[in-house]
């Protein structure tokens, strides 16, 4: 049974891990009988967004880890005490806390910086030749810890301006529809643009199905 990581950002989509793409990244991995090792930084998240008005609120502070918690029913390791060879397999799913609390591309675009235990955790997995899954603007990431030396195919759908930046990064764009996946396999990576551009849940659930077996299929070679 492949034990696949799964790297949270927080919980809700303007400040966290999008919930939909993490409970579906979740429940598609145990469909297809693969074991999910929930994580996330230890780490204060950005800031926190009052989810009904959009507004950011002031004042207050939140944990990373903690809050990604509430996603995992609190079965969840700090990723800083993972190693590569803990897992088979690694899946970001996306939400605005993959650009602002994994990274700062939500910020800074294409000058971001990337989570110290976030880049070295994709990169070991990366050199033992294990795949990774990239969901929604988690794509985004995954052209700046790579870079011009490991030019990645990646999808995050149609956006103009975040396809311009992911190959200033030094990755491809490819533009894709929200039910299907771009395969990079030679690097063994695999992207699903989800919300993005999905207009419904089920939209978003047709590319990260196919995102999971894809990633579960590059597990057996």
């Amino acid at each position: 049974m492949a034990k696949v990581g799964v790297v949270l950002s927080g919980c809700g989509v303007y400040d966290g891990s999008e919930i939909h793409e993490s409970v579906l990244t979740l429940y598609f991995l145990g469909k297809y009988g693969a074991t999910p090792i929930i994580m996330a930084p230890n780490v204060e998240q950005a800031h926190v967004v009052n989810h009904i008005t959009g507004e950011v609120s002031q004042g207050e502070r939140r944990n990373v880890l903690v809050e990604s918690a509430r996603i995992a029913r609190g079965n969840i390791k700090d990723i800083r005490n993972v190693r590569a060879g803990d897992i088979d397999a690694l899946i970001f799913p996306g939400g605005y806390g993959a650009a602002k609390n994994l990274c700062t591309f939500a910020f800074d675009g294409a000058d971001c910086k990337v989570n110290d235990d976030v880049a070295r955790l994709a990169m070991d997995v990366y050199t033992l030749a294990k795949p990774i899954g990239a969901i929604c603007i988690a794509p985004a990431m995954m052209a700046k810890i790579f870079g011009d030396a490991t030019p990645l195919d990646l999808t995050i759908g149609s956006d103009k301006e975040t396809a311009n930046a992911i190959n200033v990064m030094g990755g491809h764009h490819i533009s894709c529809t929200a039910s299907n996946i771009v395969i990079d396999s030679k690097h063994k990576v695999v992207s699903t643009p989800a919300y993005m551009i999905a207009g419904s849940i089920g939209e978003a659930a047709d590319g990260i199905e196919k995102l999971v077996k894809a990633v579960l299929d590059l597990v057996k070679r």
